[in-house]
C-alpha cells in the first residue's frame, strides 16, 4: 500500500507510548486515499481519524468482497496473550510487506481498563495503533453517545414509573396526547408502534375507548424486573449497587439499582450487530428493559424513546479510520463486554472494510477473549446477522500461557513471573498444548482453515516454539508460525501474513453453526456447553423460569451469547488446559432482546469493573510543553 512505511525498531523495545509517540501519524486523509475512499464519504475528526460514513458501502455494495479473516486465541492469561498485538502485527505485514489491500478492524477500547489494571488495547510494542492515546481515551466519542443514550432511557423508565403512580388512566393519557391550540389532539409517530403492538389499529387519541386508554397509557412496569441499569466508562466498585429515588420530591419512590461500566450497555451490543441506521432504529426501539406486572416485555418504544436514542447514536454508527504504526489503515468501531455481550467489533466496519479491499484483499477482524468465547459468538451470532463467511481464522498462542495450561504456577496481574514461565521447560508446554488442540477443533468446526499465530516472547526459547508448531499441525492447524511482530512491526509477521493468503484461497467449505435457531433455549445452551467439555448443564430455578419466560414472549428464536469465565473452557478460572465430564451451572438467564440474543450467566460476571491499589492512571501525564501523553500502556 503506497502510504505504508517501514518501522526504524530498537531493541530492547521500548515503552508502547514512546514508539507510538516517535512514529509521525500520516494525516488520515492519505490513509483514505490509498483505501481509494472518496471524501464525500468520510467526515474528518482532526488530522488523524476520520469518521467512515455508511454511504461507502452504498456506493460499493456491489463489488466482491475481499478475504475475511478472524482472530481470536487460546484461553489467555491474565496478561493476555498479544491478540490486538498480533491482528496489528498481521496487517501491517500484509500491507506493508506484501503489498496487499488491508483493513484491521479493531474494537474501541474502554476508558475504564485503560485507567484500571489493564491499560490500554491498542497493539503493542511495534505493532500499535496510532495516535495511541487517541485510540485509548475518547477516540470519536462514540462510548459517550451509547452513556448519554442507555442513561436517557433510564431516566425514562424511573420517570414513567413515577408519573403512573401518581395519576389517573385519564390524566396520564391526556398529558401523553395533550391538546394542541385548535384542541386538536394526536399521537406522535412512535406511539403508533405502541397501539399496534397492542392490536388497536385507531388513529385519533379521542377514538380510544377507557380500556384501550388504559392499555395504551399505563405500561404498569413492574419495578423488580427492570434489567436496564445506569452507566459510565469508568471502573467504580462503588456504583455497582445504589439507591435512587432518595430526593424528597420523589415521594420515597425508592429503588435498587446500580451502573453498569458503559461497554456493558445493551445499545453497545446494538451497535456492533446492526447493519445500517434503518436496522440500529428498530433495534434499539425493541431492547426489553423489563416487563409489566402482566409479564409483558416493556420495550424502549413502548416508552416512547427509541427515536431519539437513535438520534443521539446517529454518528456514533458510522466507523473511525486511523492507521497502524506502519501506515496501514485500521476500522476502529464498537467494543461490546466480552462476556456478556459477544466481544467483536461491528459488522458494518467489517462490510465496509471488505468492499474497500475488494478482491485480493484482506480483512482481519478480532475477536474477544479465547476462542470459545470470542470466537464462538463471532459465528453464531455476529456472521449470522452479518451474512459474512470468513475463510480462515487464526488462534493466538503464547508459551507462557501453554505453560501456564500444563501445570505452571498461577499468572497474576502485576507480579513478576515464576522462573517455570522464563527458562526452558518443553514438557510443561507440551502438557499444556490440549488447551491449544482444543481451540484448533472447534475453530476447524466452523469449516474454516486455522492458522495458529504463535506470539513469541525474548525468553521463548526453539525447543518450545517447535513444540508448539508441531502440536498445532498434529492437532489439525492449516499451518502454524512464529511471530514476532511485537519486537520488528509487520517484518515479524509476514511468514504469518503468507500462511494466511495461502489458507483463504484454500478453503473448500461452507460456514457452519454450532447450532440451528429454531431449537429450544436450552438445546441451544447444551450445544454450546458440549463445545467446551461439558458433560450436561444445570440450570437454578431461577434460569429455568428465564427460560420459560423468554420461550412465553417469543424470543426463544434467538442466538445464545454465554456469559462465562474468559480463563477457562469451564466455568471454573482454575480448571486449565482442556477439562471434560465437568455440569456447566446456569445461574440465571437474560436477554438483549433489541441486541438480538439470550445471555445465559455462568457464574459471576461483574458489569462494573473496580480499580486495584495501584491503578494505570498513576503512569498516565501529559508533557505540558509538549502536548504529548506519557505513561499509557
Amino acid at each position: 500500500m503506497s502510504s505504508s512505511r517501514k518501522l526504524q525498531v530498537v531493541s530492547p523495545v521500548p515503552a508502547d507510548i514512546d514508539i507510538a509517540n516517535s512514529v509521525e501519524p500520516l494525516h488520515i486523509a492519505e490513509i483514505a486515499k490509498d483505501l481509494n475512499l472518496s471524501p464525500l464519504h468520510y467526515d474528518l475528526y482532526g488530522k488523524y481519524k476520520a469518521k467512515v460514513l455508511l454511504s461507502a458501502f452504498d456506493e460499493l455494495k456491489d463489488r466482491e468482497d475481499g478475504y475475511y479473516v478472524v482472530v481470536g486465541g487460546i484461553t489467555p492469561t491474565p496478561l493476555g496473550e498479544g491478540k490486538s498485538t498480533t491482528t496489528v502485527g498481521l496487517c501491517q505485514a500484509l500491507g506493508a510487506y506484501l503489498d496487499k489491500k488491508v483493513v484491521t478492524c479493531l474494537r474501541q477500547p474502554s476508558q475504564g481498563p485503560t485507567f484500571g489494571i489493564k491499560g490500554g488495547a491498542a497493539g503493542g510494542g511495534y505493532s500499535q495503533v496510532i495516535p495511541m492515546d487517541e485510540f485509548n481515551l475518547h477516540l470519536t466519542g462514540d462510548i459517550h453517545a451509547i452513556t448519554a443514550s442507555n442513561n436517557l432511557l433510564a431516566a425514562a423508565i424511573d420517570t414513567r414509573i413515577f408519573h403512573e403512580a401518581s395519576q389517573s388512566d385519564k390524566a396520564l393519557f391526556n398529558r401523553l396526547c395533550p391538546a394542541n391550540k385548535e384542541g386538536k389532539r394526536s399521537f406522535s409517530d412512535i406511539m403508533f408502534r405502541r397501539l399496534t403492538k397492542l392490536g388497536i389499529s385507531k388513529t385519533s387519541p379521542e377514538e380510544l375507548t377507557p380500556e384501550e386508554i388504559k392499555k395504551f397509557a399505563r405500561l404498569d412496569i413492574d419495578p423488580d424486573s427492570i434489567t436496564w441499569r445506569r452507566v459510565m466508562d469508568v471502573n467504580d466498585r462503588f456504583l455497582r449497587k445504589i439507591t435512587i429515588g432518595q430526593g424528597p420530591e420523589e415521594k420515597g419512590m425508592t429503588r435498587e439499582t446500580g451502573f453498569d461500566i458503559s461497554v456493558a450497555s445493551e445499545i453497545m451490543a446494538v451497535l456492533a450487530l446492526t447493519t445500517s441506521l434503518g436496522d440500529m432504529r428498530e433495534r434499539l426501539g425493541k431492547m426489553v428493559i423489563g416487563n409489566s406486572k402482566a409479564g409483558e416485555p416493556i420495550t424502549a418504544d413502548d416508552l416512547g424513546v427509541g427515536g431519539a436514542l437513535t438520534v443521539l447514536m446517529k454518528d456514533a454508527i458510522h466507523p473511525t479510520l486511523m492507521q497502524t504504526l506502519e501506515g496501514t489503515p485500521v476500522l476502529v468501531h464498537a467494543g461490546p463486554f466480552a462476556n456478556i455481550a459477544h466481544g467483536n467489533s461491528s459488522i458494518v466496519a467489517d462490510k465496509i472494510a471488505l468492499k474497500l479491499v475488494g478482491p485480493g484483499g484482506f480483512v482481519v477482524t478480532e475477536a474477544g477473549f479465547g476462542s470459545d468465547i470470542g470466537t464462538e459468538k463471532f459465528m453464531n451470532i455476529k456472521c449470522r446477522y452479518s451474512g459474512l463467511t470468513p475463510q480462515c481464522a487464526i488462534v493466538v498462542a503464547t508459551v507462557r500461557a501453554l505453560k501456564m495450561h500444563g501445570g505452571g504456577p498461577d499468572v497474576v496481574a502485576g507480579r513478576p513471573l515464576d522462573k517455570a514461565y522464563v527458562s526452558e521447560n518443553v514438557s510443561l508446554v507440551e502438557a499444556g498444548c490440549v488447551n491449544l488442540a482444543k481451540h484448533i477443533s472447534n475453530t476447524k468446526g466452523y469449516g474454516v482453515n486455522v492458522v495458529v499465530a504463535v506470539n513469541m516472547f525474548s525468553t521463548d526459547t526453539e525447543a518450545e516454539l517447535n513444540a508448539v508448531r508441531k502440536f498445532s499441525m498434529d492437532a489439525g492447524a492449516f499451518d502454524a508460525v512464529i511471530c514476532s511482530h511485537h519486537a520488528h512491526g509487520g517484518k515479524g509477521a509476514v511468514d504469518l501474513g503468507i500462511a494466511v493468503e495461502k489458507a483463504c484461497q484454500n478453503i473448500t467449505q461452507p460456514l457452519r453453526f454450532l447450532y440451528p435457531l429454531e431449537i429450544s433455549i436450552k438445546d441451544k445452551i447444551e450445544a454450546i456447553a458440549k463445545s467446551y467439555g461439558a458433560s450436561g448443564v444445570e440450570y437454578s430455578d431461577q434460569a429455568e423460569k428465564q427460560i420459560e419466560m423468554y420461550t412465553q414472549q417469543g424470543f426463544s428464536n434467538l442466538p445464545i451469547c454465554m456469559s462465562k469465565t474468559q480463563y477457562s473452557f469451564s466455568h471454573d478460572a482454575s480448571k486449565k488446559g482442556a477439562p471434560s465430564g465437568f455440569v456447566l451451572p446456569i445461574r440465571d438467564v437474560r436477554g438483549s432482546i433489541g441486541a438480538g440474543f439470550i445471555y445465559p450467566l455462568v457464574g459471576t460476571m461483574s458489569t462494573m469493573p473496580g480499580l486495584p491499589t495501584r491503578p494505570c492512571f498513576y503512569e498516565i501525564d501529559i508533557d505540558t510543553v509538549t502536548g504529548k501523553v506519557r505513561g499509557l500502556s
